[in-house]
């Protein structure tokens, strides 16, 4: 049996699972559905760059303290090409009140020069390529492909 393969939704092959794995994972996604109806991203963001960065300031951080700091950040810097013309120490400014500010902006500021120079400006859809990218691990890659582009690994 070959594994499932690509396709325009979802463009990386998914993993083979079983009918008990399958009912098994339904369940509890209804069951996490009923208990928690409202869960959203607690970041804020309106673009999934946006998205991915935020997530990026997040690490070892609380989701409170970024919210303060994005604001600001998305408005000197709107697109990914902006964060990339820029350098870490412009970046530097917006998110001081973060933790361990000075190599999350040299993460934000690699990852969207990589964004504009290897992916067109969009940020990537799937797990390998958001794994390429400075400061992105699995989780943050999760984050950014369940809630901005709806796909869940």
């Amino acid at each position: 049996m070959t594994p499932p393969h690509p396709t325009p939704e979802i463009p990386f092959a998914l993993p083979r699972v079983t009918a008990p794995q399958k009912a098994r994972a339904r369940k509890i996604i209804d069951a996490m559905a009923r208990l928690h109806p409202d869960a959203k991203c607690a970041l804020h963001y309106t673009a999934p760059h946006e998205l991915l960065i935020a997530t990026i300031l997040s690490a070892q951080a609380q989701d409170a303290t970024v919210n303060k700091a994005t604001p600001a950040l998305f408005a000197a810097f709107p697109a990914p090409a902006d964060y990339a013309r820029s350098s870490p120490a412009e970046i530097e400014p917006y998110i001081r009140t973060i933790g361990l500010y000075r190599n999350k902006a040299k993460s934000v500021h690699a990852a969207m020069k990589s964004i504009v120079e290897d992916f067109g400006g969009e940020v990537p859809r799937t797990m390998e390529e958001l794994l390429s990218l400075r400061g992105v691990a699995r989780k943050t890659a999760n984050v950014v492909l369940g809630n901005a582009f709806g796909i869940n690994v």
